[in-house]
């Protein structure tokens, strides 16, 4: 029964990150599956579909074995991800000065809503987006001058 027990849990799946769009989560897949670490991309097909509903169901779900969490979540923090600027210099947050920083979409005013909504019934991809970014120690959201 112990070893019935143990087999269960090594199959099942912890989510380690969460991305905006299955391209990213399909690098870091990659990057973990050349290390031997099995993984599963959870609503993928989904936002493939429609890229806007990321933000409403949560991203893209890298998911890995229990198991494995500790390990890949390891190799995730090595690889970090850090926004960069036209120039190529490292962007730091404006309030804590951390360089964790994510890009994101946002629908924040009246022309991106109409992109939207023109999107939405012409089933075509969004002409206007406002991209914000976030850092991903204090929260803070804020554009480039």
């Amino acid at each position: 029964m112990h070893l019935v027990l143990l087999q269960h849990m090594s199959d099942t799946f912890k989510t380690i990150a969460r991305y905006q769009y299955s391209t990213e989560a399909q690098i870091v897949k990659g990057r973990l599956e050349a290390d031997g670490i099995p993984v599963f991309l959870s609503d993928s097909f989904t936002i493939d579909t429609d890229p806007l509903v990321s933000n409403a169901i949560g991203g893209v779900k890298l998911k890995v074995y229990a198991k494995d969490a500790l390990r890949a979540q390891h190799i995730l923090q090595s690889i970090s991800k850090y926004a960069l600027d036209d120039k190529g210099n490292t962007i730091a947050c404006p309030k804590c000065k951390s360089e964790t920083i994510t890009l994101f979409s946002t629908i924040k005013d009246l022309k991106s809503f109409f992109a939207f909504v023109f999107g939405v019934l012409f089933a075509a991809l969004p002409f206007y987006t406002k991209h914000k970014y976030r850092c991903d120690v204090c929260n803070t959201e804020f554009d480039l001058k």
